[in-house]
């Protein structure tokens, strides 16, 4: 059993949180929600042991096992996925490393009659069966079918960990956390990075775990599949209930309903009570009453409405300028990187006003086709944009790329043209930057916090085709419902990549998975595309159970070897190509040096026509070099996302 005990954090004179108090017991599945903000991190870091409250304290059992994944992660890539992840069985491989050892032992001694020869072979039974106990048949499976769940290739296993994206190496980390097993698993925002079958994957997972669980999640879908307990941060204050988190909303506002009933009654009661004493204050007749209800209010109980968080997003898109019929229109277009086929001969017809999904493992394409959409790579086919089409594009790395050293006004002031600087308080006001808030930097944000004010500089400029590549991650639950009902009101077109199955409810009319490089339209909404997904997924299971009966029985060394080859055949051509990713940074880095050179000249008064020539000379050679080296880290993604 673990427990909070009067736990309090003091940020600067102003208390996070205040002397909150909870049990979480063994197997127990708990949904930790609350703003942005409002110390859900915290609180897992206190747990795992990384920060100290300002009081109170965290009991942990003696010998319990933590497995914490934070949102942001510093790893070391000196390993291959499979020597990384069995990193997670380290006391079976120190226990089977004693055994080979003394199993060489036992080898090299010939002397079996002696007592010490005996003294081994005991050492070595005992080992067995502790190695037994511990699973030691099963691991590579249990390895296996995790990394599998959690969307990576058997391809991938042999793959240096510094080959994948931040993304992909946080699921390395989940997969890690996952497998040892620990008595608590701390989780914060472990949907993040996944997919939307890697989530249901990790919902079943979670739901049948033994382990404890303290899950942070902005996923309301996955909170109600994985969590049976909630327990909400707010104003420096904990609600806690047995329910999930959709029944807790439920239980929460009923709640607050009786407690406002009983405070509105008790303060018709105090009313009429000091009415009573105020009439007949001097009245002999009535001084006993009015001494005895005098006591009555002194005595009671005071009835208290727990204060509301009220502070809320106002997220409103501006009209969309008009636009042709088809604001999108997609015929046989065909993405190739060199050899490396991404989508192949795909069609695509986005009427206007549209609501559509990209949905589809990571690594299938979804972001290739924006990026041929916003026409920032080539393709062959027919990509055409409608009338008068205006795109607003939200990236999944917009936050990212925001300048940390600009305050949050100086971030919107920069962005801003024209007339809506005038009114650049109010949007900040409406975004929750009100007062001080639009001076902090934006290098002490949270990423909520970020994500709010990337979405801002989308509002600056009226759009009729909004692109949001996966715009809830780090939003919490009541900005994701505001920018839900924005995209809903949004009179113009929408493309949602998400994989927050709850988000896209309700707010898309058709669903275009990505698999194979062809993308497949379902029309319907989510739910309608995960009823089918899951019909399809069991063909599919049937499908692999017969391919794999027929790979055992026909299955042959030369087969293994040909796997292998593929490996390293594919091993050697990303490292070729980060090779020439180097090469063509340092010709990158040179060009940009002699154009700076060239550059001072021109300042010092030399604008002679041979260092024209040749300044746009340089000029031209590296765009072209800007343009081979995006062609190459687009080619390196795909080939690592095999």
């Amino acid at each position: 059993m673990f427990a909070a005990e009067n736990l309090t954090v003091d940020f600067t004179g102003t208390p996070l949180f205040e002397d909150i108090s909870f049990l979480i017991n063994p197997k127990e599945k708990i949904a930790l929600v609350g703003k942005n903000g409002a110390g859900k991190s915290t609180l897992l870091k206190i747990f795992a042991g990384l920060q100290q409250p300002s009081h109170g304290r965290v009991v942990i059992p003696k010998n319990a096992t933590i497995g914490y994944l934070p949102q942001h992660l510093l790893v070391k890539d000196e390993k291959t996925v499979l020597e990384d992840v069995k990193s997670a069985f380290s006391k079976l491989l120190d226990t089977q490393a004693i055994l080979d050892k003394l199993n060489n032992e036992l080898a090299s001694r010939t002397d079996y009659d002696s007592q010490e020869y005996n003294d081994i072979i005991e050492a070595v039974a005992m080992y067995n069966e502790r190695l037994s106990i511990m699973g030691a048949h099963n691991m590579m499976g249990k390895i296996e079918k995790t990394l599998l769940g959690l969307g990576f290739l058997r391809t991938d296993f042999d793959r240096n960990t510094s080959e994948f994206s931040g993304g992909w190496r946080m699921r390395i980390e989940l997969a890690k956390i996952l497998l040892s097993h620990p008595d608590i698993l701390l989780l914060d925002e472990p949907t993040n990075h996944l997919d939307i079958e890697s989530i249901q994957w990790l919902e079943q997972f979670l739901a049948s775990s033994s382990s404890a669980l303290l899950l942070v999640s902005h996923d309301k879908a996955f909170l109600d599949a994985v969590t049976s307990r909630t327990i909400e941060i707010s104003l420096g204050r904990i609600y806690d209930y047995k329910a999930n988190y959709s029944k807790y909303l439920e239980l929460r506002a009923e709640q607050r309903e009786q407690q406002l009933r009983a405070f509105e009654n008790q303060q018709k009661m105090i009313a009429d009570t000091e009415d009573f004493i105020e009439r007949f204050r001097y009245k002999a007749t009535k001084a006993v009453q009015v001494q005895s209800r005098i006591k009555q209010l002194e005595k009671l109980q005071r009835i208290e409405v727990d204060e509301e968080d009220n502070s809320a997003l106002r997220l409103k898109f501006p009209p969309a300028p008009h636009s042709g019929v088809l604001p999108v229109d997609i015929e046989a277009l065909t993405k190739k990187y060199d050899s490396l086929l991404v989508l192949d001969n795909i069609d695509m017809q986005i009427s206007r006003g549209e609501k559509v999904a990209f949905v589809g493992k990571n690594g299938e394409g979804k972001s290739t086709l924006v990026k041929c959409i916003m026409n920032e790579v080539e393709y062959s086919g027919k990509l055409k944009l409608g009338h008068g089409v205006k795109i607003g594009y939200f990236a999944q790395n917009q936050a990212s790329l925001l300048d940390e050293n600009l305050t949050v006004f100086e971030t919107v002031d920069y962005a801003a043209v024209g007339d809506i600087r005038t009114k650049i308080r109010d949007i900040l006001g409406a975004f929750m930057f009100g007062g001080a808030a639009s001076d902090k930097k934006v290098k002490v944000l949270s990423g909520g916090e970020r994500s709010r004010l990337a979405m801002i500089k989308l509002l600056l400029e009226p759009a009729n085709l909004l692109i949001l590549d996966e715009p809830t991650n780090h939003l919490d639950m009541r900005s994701k419902d505001v920018l839900k009902e924005a995209i809903r009101a949004f009179d113009g077109t929408v493309i949602l990549v998400s994989h927050d199955r709850d988000f896209l409810d309700g707010l898309v009319n058709k669903v275009y998975e990505f698999a194979n490089h062809k993308v497949k339209l379902h029309l319907g909404g989510i739910k309608e595309f995960l009823e089918e997904k899951k019909i399809d997924n069991l063909k599919e299971i049937e499908r692999r159970a017969v391919t794999t009966e027929c790979k055992s029985q026909d299955n042959t060394p030369s087969e293994n070897k040909l796997a292998y080859e593929a490996r390293k055949e594919l091993s050697k051509k990303i490292k070729k190509i980060e090779r020439s990713i180097a090469d063509t940074e340092k010709e990158i880095e040179q060009l940009e040096n002699l154009l700076a050179d060239i550059e001072a000249k021109f300042a010092e008064g030399n604008s002679s026509e041979s260092l024209v020539k040749e300044y746009n000379s340089k000029k031209h050679l590296l765009d072209q070099k800007m343009y081979e080296w995006e062609i190459q880290n687009e080619e390196i993604e795909q080939l690592k996302s095999m």
